[in-house]
């Protein structure tokens, strides 16, 4: 490749890293904002979180939020630079730890959200157990944190590496984590099951979800009434749908490399797939806007009414 090559694929390269910056930037900074409400809402209404359906729910707000202040904006100081700033292996390291661990607790919650759904749904019962309760609902929410937490410190922080293999001109350092170059039955069992398992368990269990309400609503039986049934099914399938888009093609990517073919797409799935995960982080909140009716009711009457002057002197006729 000539110098003049070479210079218009660098220029390329700029004018890319400059229009990320600005989406993702304009993106960031109101989905802060409404996260904050969302949560300042969640603590004021205790009520609210008190619903079974809504602390699973509560628990991948907070991880999108963290997210969203502390992932993200490295990713946005990147595409600012054009580079990883300081480019040094503990930064990467680190930078790939907060990365998967956020993006697997992300993926793990909201599986186990949606196979509590059924649960909730259609044998909501089983909760008046206390046991039950520990067993299917709070023990199977904490490890989806648990998990990534301990297993991402073991392989990525505590892993032996001269961390030689970092590409400091990519995206989260290029993803190259040493287990993902130099352990291939180890990456493939990350992607696989870490993220590949959970996107195939949210698929699943939301298909058989849509299609137990509906045959219910037509045998109209049931406990739960249908009103009720569809605004919780509706509530999950839009979260959904977000991380099937977001995940399914980098996933498919990750495996075929890992399987068969190690440089398939790998430049396509730095700088343009992998991004398509931040949309989680970035629309979480604005989906959670029609998924919690007493939110939009607290901004209006609360938030909004109690910043409208009140004491407005009216004149004299």
């Amino acid at each position: 490749m000539n110098d003049t090559s070479m210079e218009a694929v660098e220029v390329k390269q700029d004018i890319l890293h400059h229009v990320k910056f600005g989406i993702l930037l304009i993106l960031e900074i109101p989905s802060v904002l409404l996260t904050l409400m969302i949560l300042i809402f969640f603590i004021a209404h205790r009520a609210v979180l008190r619903v079974r359906q809504n602390q699973g729910l509560f628990l991948l707000i907070i991880v999108n939020f963290i997210q969203v202040t502390f992932d993200l904006p490295m990713v946005i100081d990147f595409n600012r630079f054009g580079r990883v700033n300081p480019a040094t292996p503990a930064y990467c390291s680190w930078w790939t730890f907060i990365e998967y661990t956020l993006n697997g607790a992300g993926e793990m919650l909201m599986a186990t959200i949606s196979i509590q759904r059924h649960i909730i749904v259609f044998q909501a019962h089983v909760f008046n157990n206390r046991w039950y309760r520990y067993l299917f609902h709070h023990i199977p929410l904490l490890l989806c944190i648990v998990y990534p937490v301990t297993l991402y410190l073991i392989i990525i922080i505590f892993a032996p590496c001269d961390g030689t293999q970092w590409d400091y001109t990519s995206n989260v350092c290029g993803l190259k984590n040493c287990y993902m170059v130099y352990n291939p039955p180890l990456a493939t069992f990350d992607w696989g099951v870490n993220n590949g398992l959970p996107i195939v368990v949210i698929t699943i269990a939301n298909v058989a979800l849509l299609i137990r309400v509906i045959r219910q609503k037509l045998r109209r039986q049931g406990t739960v009434s249908w009103k009720k049934q569809r605004r919780m099914t509706v509530q999950l399938l839009s979260i959904s749908l977000l991380y099937f888009i977001a995940w399914l093609p980098g996933i498919v990517v990750a495996v075929i490399q890992q399987l068969f073919i190690p440089g398939f797409l790998a430049e396509i799935q730095v700088e343009y797939i992998f991004y398509l995960t931040y949309m989680i982080c970035l629309f979480v909140p604005w989906v959670c806007l029609g998924l919690f009716p007493e939110f939009i009711k607290w901004v209006w009457s609360d938030v909004l009414h109690r910043t409208t002057p009140s004491n407005i002197i009216k004149p004299k006729k």
